[in-house]
């Protein structure tokens, strides 16, 4: 299948940023569509324009931001739209920028039973057809990502074009630091389970011990047009981002240099600058030989 290597270079996954409602940020807004400088978004707890829909008896807590070509973030385990602040300042400026929090995270309400990526991809969806909003560009990062991937499998028709960072098919596409970080904290937090904080937290990283399980050839049937990310040290194993890549019909590739899963916080304005290229530029699929035969030609006529 023909592929475009995106020329560039980046990463994703956040692990542990600020489980339950009472850890969502506390930045500071008083008119969300004024943005000014001496302005402080609270995203994700802005009681001006946040709202509340309910979803397979889950109430999840979204916010809406700026105008025109909506744009979906979806953030990480044990993370909520706060996560995505220096995202949300950057493309709500020409972007309707939808962050819902996912549930069992940040305000969105906890589920009864056990949690997968299935449930909160078709959380997302409901939540498009909530809002009307038609065909959206999606950004989504670490679980966000794998959520991203799954919209395109499971609602082809809500997406036009995605960006996942740091995503994951399976629980082994994860390094070996990374799965036994997780099992430490898993059993920390399930050693404490009378505090909501440690009860969600223990759900979550149980989550990702057991899942995702999606086969690379499902990436198939993905039609959007879709740019992986990742870094260099990401904890996401290398191989396992490029076998994502591979399996994509209209792929592009983005490996970020020496930066980690962290890069959409550590340094958003490469990361942002990269993945609004790509939502900006139309897809064009690249010929290993044929395009590099045609810019080789071109620039030996210029230098003869």
């Amino acid at each position: 299948m023909r592929q475009r290597v995106t020329a560039l270079v980046v990463g994703i996954l956040l692990l542990q940023a600020g489980v339950g409602a009472q850890n969502a940020p506390k930045s500071s807004m008083r008119n969300p569509e004024a943005s000014t400088r001496n302005e402080v978004a609270k995203y994700g707890s802005n009681p001006a324009v946040g709202k509340t829909f309910v979803h397979d008896g889950i109430p999840l807590y979204y916010e809406v931001y700026g105008a025109g070509q909506p744009l979906l973030l979806v953030h990480g385990n044990g993370g909520s739209i706060g996560n995505f602040k220096a995202q949300i300042d950057y493309f709500r400026k020409h972007c309707k920028v939808i962050a819902m929090d996912s549930r069992d995270q940040g305000r969105s309400g906890d589920s009864p039973d056990k949690i997968t990526y299935e449930k909160m991809t078709d959380d997302l969806a409901a939540l498009l057809d909530h809002l009307h909003t038609g065909p959206v560009y999606v950004l989504g990062w670490s679980d966000g990502g794998i959520e991203a991937l799954l919209l395109g499998i499971r609602h082809p028709e809500k997406v036009s074009k995605i960006a996942a960072m740091a995503a994951n098919l399976d629980p082994k596409g994860l390094t070996q630091e990374i799965l036994a970080w997780i099992k430490d904290t898993e059993k920390t937090a399930s050693a404490n389970p009378k505090e909501e904080s440690d009860r969600r937290e223990a759900k979550l990283m149980q989550m990702m011990l057991d899942e995702p399980h999606i086969p690379p050839e499902a990436l198939e049937a993905i039609t959007a047009p879709t740019l992986v990310l990742a870094s260099d040290h990401d904890a996401i194993r290398d191989e396992h981002t490029l076998e994502i890549y591979h399996h994509l019909r209209k792929g592009e590739l983005c490996i970020f240099p020496n930066a980690t899963h962290m890069i959409p916080y550590d340094d958003p304005a490469l990361f942002n600058a990269t993945v609004d290229r790509f939502f900006r530029q139309p897809f064009v699929a690249k010929d290993r030989l044929k395009d590099l035969l045609r810019s080789w030609n071109a620039m030996s006529a210029v230098q003869q």
